[in-house]
């Protein structure tokens, strides 16, 4: 990733409108700035939330609170827990992902 045009700039997310995004189960509420071809987030997962989708988008991912499940489509899983992060290439490997009681994440893609 190349970031360019790109002044210096501070991001307050308790000010960014939030939006709702619903999964088979649960839902995923995302606050999103977008700097070009670049896209941050903050997502909060609720409880019992599962994505209805498989994700082929890249994404740097950090999980700052609770617990997120991402299962790959070849079947592997795995647990991100606050301070742990995973990174995947555009159309790389499919994922999606669940949460039992909920998770807040930073994203970049």
């Amino acid at each position: 990733m190349e970031i360019r045009d790109l002044p210096f700039g501070v991001t307050d997310w308790s000010e960014i409108e939030q939006t709702k995004h619903a999964g088979e189960q649960g839902a995923a509420y995302w606050r999103t700035r977008t700097f070009g071809k670049i896209r941050v987030r903050m997502v909060e997962y609720s409880g019992g939330y599962l994505a209805d989708h498989w994700c082929a988008k890249g994404h740097i991912l950090l999980c700052l609170e609770g617990e997120l499940h991402t299962e790959l489509e070849d079947g592997r899983c795995f647990v991100l827990k606050p301070g742990s992060s995973y990174q995947v290439a555009d159309n790389a490997e499919l994922h999606r992902s669940s949460t039992e009681h909920g998770a807040k994440l930073f994203v970049v893609d």
